[in-house]
């Protein structure tokens, strides 16, 4: 049974129904991966979608031992967007089983992902510049690990990991064309 299964709304009210709907649909989540230690939903009204079509998101993150698969997908019903964020997600599970059977990554997490509050001056208000901060547990990988892990996450623009064999950490990115590019710092 997977140990955790956490539900979140925002902008929305989570009623009842909704709640048990999701949590019991996401617990079956480990008859298709045992090493999933936590499940959480993110189920939100976006105000400012272009469509109403796409107001409702439902992200599903999937936390395991070396680990993370994230999905979300956008509908007009949350119900809709929950079941099409599951069938996303289990579509990622089957791909990520089926990489780690082949023996060409080792299953490893990018980062695990630990939110901060956001910072607030004296009077209470937001601070303009950071309105989020992220800490990332970095664990070493090649490459072509990276990549993987990138794809996996569902990451589009960029994906930040520490390269076992440069000793370095790094920045891979997808480029227009839809190659890679790897930014590699060097301190000044």
């Amino acid at each position: 049974m997977v140990q955790k299964v956490e539900t979140v709304a925002r902008n929305m009210r989570l009623t009842d129904n909704t709640r048990d709907y999701v949590e019991k649909k996401a617990a079956k989540l480990e008859r298709y991966l045992q090493e999933i230690e936590e499940v959480r939903i993110e189920l939100s009204h976006a105000k400012s979608a272009r469509s109403a079509l796409d107001r409702q998101v439902a992200q599903i993150t999937v936390h395991g031992k070396g680990f993370i698969l994230r999905s979300e997908e956008r509908a007009d019903d949350i119900h809709a967007a929950f079941d099409a964020a599951l069938d996303k997600m289990q579509r990622q599970v089957d791909r990520y089983k089926g990489k780690r059977n082949r023996g060409r990554g080792d299953g490893r997490s990018a980062a695990e992902v630990v939110e901060e509050e956001i910072p607030v001056d004296e009077t209470g208000e937001l601070l303009p510049l950071i309105g989020r901060r992220k800490k990332f547990i970095v664990l070493p990988m090649t490459e072509d690990e990276a990549v993987e892990q990138m794809r996996l996450l569902g990451h589009d623009n960029f994906f930040i990991f520490f390269n076992a064999e440069q000793n370095a950490i790094q920045v891979l990115y997808r480029r227009r064309n839809g190659t890679y590019g790897l930014i590699e710092p060097v301190v000044g």
